[in-house]
């Protein structure tokens, strides 16, 4: 293709939003071939929607300006003419593309054009400069940008940015230019913040990937088991959370893990630490709960489901306040025990529990404390015994090693990756390796729906031995 000699339109679009729900209410197209200006063309457009207040103050652009303006239908062919055999160029050129082609599909066509970014070709072409967006650019390389958020005065700046990177590459014989025109370059389809190089390293196996903003801070955390292609879903998607996301990425990072039960893992911890701003789910607060057993003023044995601040005597974590009320009610029924002492209603007089009935008469004087005693001894031994501890062995980051997940009295502790190579003749040789993490509801939850799916031919308790 001769580049000197083609026909491009430098377009921008002014909106109410979002592309996602978002309308155009302003488009500029300059047209350039020989690498000089032939045509310009501006018009405002009816959105059929009112325009935001924040919209508003930020383009200067009203409803009432937009009230007699034509929709886009009505220009669609206008547009679709000028673009027509032309390479189309923006400033983050995904974004005013994206709307282009949103509007010929609500009107049942289809918009495709050959790209180009002025936002990439920069970063590229004129390297260091501290930001791209087209204000602090244009003050930085000495182009005048007034009225900005305008389509005609945000068009007229890019197409000269556009004209001096030509010069710039043409130089190099196009080299940058051709480059991005290839449909499969990765430069030509990342946003424009993420280099190349960050997404260029992603490998294609499981582990965590990590978003992060201009100034490093993480703002999303997600697990994958081809972390690359994970990535890339993102960068393709249309949805408006993952074009904001994209957008605000100017650093992409990543874990291996080796296996997916890992990478869950590890993405629970990261989403607790770093909160990161596009992940929801996890950040839901969520109440800890532990059974705990203590005397009462009448010698016996007291239950209850306290909050995690009483440890005294804890037997179990939970993390589901009504899950550790069918706990009580399960050991109250098969042991025989008083529902007023197992903390399930408040009482001056005996127990009355709507379900539960078996109660022997401790909380009316009628039963022994010893007797009683001795059953929430064997109600508590029995719901210990099934907190168990072991390990899950899991594929490791590399063919000639492993990871194993330690799960310790029912709540889990960690993990390690151990080369196959070193043998390992006990138990407690394999917690040695093991790096520490937090126990949360999350890491509870993801661990026992594994248990559940997966055959137990991979669990590794203390009284087994295993060599690799």
């Amino acid at each position: 293709m001769d580049l000197t000699n083609a026909k491009y339109t430098i377009i921008d679009v002014e909106t109410t939003g979002g592309v996602r729900y978002g309308r155009m209410t302003e488009i500029c197209i300059i047209t350039v071939v020989g690498m000089k200006v032939v045509d310009i063309y501006t018009s405002l457009i009816n959105p059929e929607e009112y325009i935001p207040r924040n919209i508003t103050a930020l383009t200067g652009i009203t409803d009432e300006m937009v009230a007699n303006a034509p929709k886009f239908y009505e220009i669609a062919d206008i547009i679709e003419e000028k673009t027509k055999d032309a390479i189309f160029v923006a400033h983050n050129v995904n974004f005013d593309f994206g709307f282009l082609k949103m509007e010929f599909e609500n009107m049942g066509g289809t918009f495709q054009r050959k790209k180009l970014c002025t936002v990439r070709l920069s970063r590229k072409l004129i390297p260091g400069l501290y930001s791209y967006s087209l204000g602090n650019l244009c003050t930085s390389i000495g182009i005048s940008l007034k009225g900005a958020h305008r389509a005609e005065a945000d068009t007229r700046a890019t197409t000269e940015l556009f004209l001096r990177l030509m010069n710039i590459d043409k130089d190099y014989d196009f080299s940058t230019f051709t480059t991005f025109l290839n449909k499969s370059s990765r430069q030509a389809t990342l946003p424009p913040n993420i280099p190349t190089e960050d997404f260029e390293k992603l490998p294609n196996s499981a582990g965590v990937y990590i978003f992060r903003d201009k100034s490093g801070k993480e703002i999303y955390v997600g697990k994958a088991i081809n972390i690359k292609k994970r990535v890339l879903s993102h960068i393709y998607s249309k949805t408006q959370k993952s074009i904001n996301l994209c957008t605000e990425t100017y650093h992409l990072d990543y874990e291996e893990t080796g296996n997916e039960l890992t990478a869950l893992l590890l993405e629970a911890d990261y989403i607790r630490r770093f909160y990161p701003k596009y992940n929801r789910a996890q950040k839901r607060p969520t109440n800890t709960y532990q059974i705990i057993s203590y005397e009462n003023k009448v010698g016996a044995i007291q239950i209850a489901l306290g909050t995690t601040k009483s440890t005294i005597n804890s037997v179990q974590t939970l993390y589901n306040k009504q899950i550790g009320l069918e706990t009580l009610e399960q050991l109250c029924e098969d042991y025989e025990l008083c529902p007023k002492y197992c903390s399930l209603q408040t009482t001056h007089e005996g127990c009355s529990h709507y379900k539960i009935k078996n109660c022997k008469g401790i909380c009316t004087g009628q039963e022994n404390v010893a007797d009683y005693n001795t059953r929430v001894r064997l109600a508590l031994d029995a719901l210990a015994s099934v907190q168990e501890t072991y390990i899950i062995k899991e594929k490791g980051k590399t063919p000639s090693e492993n990871c194993f997940i330690l799960v310790e009295h029912g709540e889990y502790k960690g993990y390690g990756f151990i080369n196959k190579e070193v043998a390992i003749s006990g138990f407690d040789e394999f917690v040695t390796h093991i790096t520490p993490f937090k126990n949360t509801y999350h890491t509870t939850k993801i661990v026992r729906g594994y248990m559940r799916k997966n055959s137990k031919n991979n669990i590794i308790k203390p009284a087994v031995c295993v060599a690799d």
